[in-house]
């Protein structure tokens, strides 16, 4: 029988570190459906484990000089990175599996195990990343710009959901000063949408609104994807979200730590570059799998994310 437990950093021992595992947890393929998403919505950015960030001021997202041509003598102009600088840290995450010696079967056994915990710690992650999106928007509910939106029902003749999207859309950008690049939507709103435009048989259009896939809805509201959040992903503690919600943000992969993004993922690497570190504790009838890494998800810039509640009839 496994058991799983949280990790405890000053419980490790260098001596039972895998360096066999640990490559095998950097490198292979995992579950490509969770960590694409977490990165969807929380995009990486590596720093130290102390670092400053920039929380980005309102409006300011999508600032740029008009005077970038240098004369004659002098140098290029000095920019610097606008908003207010937070002191921040990485925090140490991980979780143990203990195997019973009478479980182990099959010679790839302390890999698979291994797999699965790289697997729920992210998860864990993108539980975080969703609650955070959630609670921008409560905090929000207490300022005069509430940053949601709450279109007419999605029932009836006269409903545009994609519409009612785009609008949304322009909404951020006319009344946020931001211009939402990602969309996502919780599993109830995109079952919304495709029973609603499923249901309009009559029309043409309704047809082929609902057999769009996201990579085409993106397209057509002029966005870089549209992406689900996924029960499965969320696990059984996944208690954020009611079911209606959609978030129109905006980020970018590959960013600095001080560029804007409405969400990011600061991750520390181990000394040999990989993000996850791998321990093996053999004992009398057990073994100890541990897996470990530093992170800290930080909303970066809180008017950066529109959330779009949407209902039927």
């Amino acid at each position: 029988m496994a058991t799983e437990t949280q990790a405890n950093e000053t419980q490790f021992n260098q001596n039972y570190y895998s360096s066999e595992l640990t490559q095998f947890a950097n490198t292979s393929q995992g579950n490509e459906d969770i960590e694409k998403a977490l990165n969807f919505a929380a995009p990486i950015v590596f720093v130290a484990r102390r670092f400053e960030y920039k929380k980005i001021a309102d409006n300011d997202t999508f600032y740029s000089e008009n005077d970038d041509i240098r004369t004659i003598g002098s140098s290029f102009k000095h920019i610097d990175f606008n908003g207010e600088t937070i002191q921040a840290k990485t925090f140490n995450k991980g979780l143990t599996v203990r195997v019973d010696t009478d479980d182990i079967a099959g010679g790839d056994w302390e890999a698979r195990y291994v797999y699965a915990l790289k697997n729920r710690l992210c998860c864990n992650e993108y539980r975080r990343t969703i609650k955070a999106f959630v609670e921008t928007i409560k905090a929000a509910q207490k300022k005069a710009k509430k940053q949601i939106v709450e279109p007419e029902a999605w029932a009836g003749e006269k409903a545009q959901p994609d519409a009612d999207l785009r609008n949304a859309i322009l909404m951020a950008r006319s009344e946020y000063g931001f211009s939402p690049n990602r969309l996502l939507f919780s599993e109830g709103a995109w079952y919304l949408r495709q029973n609603y435009y499923a249901s309009q048989d009559d029309t043409a259009g309704a047809h082929i609104a609902a057999e769009l896939s996201r990579e085409a809805l993106a397209e057509k509201l002029l966005v870089e994807n549209v992406q689900l959040i996924k029960q499965v992903h969320l696990g059984l503690q996944g208690k954020e979200l009611e079911g209606d919600e959609i978030f129109a943000f905006y980020a970018q992969n590959g960013l600095l730590k001080d560029e804007p993004s409405a969400v990011k993922r600061f991750v520390t690497p181990f000394d040999d570059g990989y993000l996850f570190r791998v321990y093996v504790e053999p004992h009398t009838k057990y073994t100890d799998i541990t897996v470990e890494h530093y992170s800290n998800i930080v909303v970066t810039s809180a008017t950066n994310i529109l959330q779009i509640k949407v209902k039927g009839a």
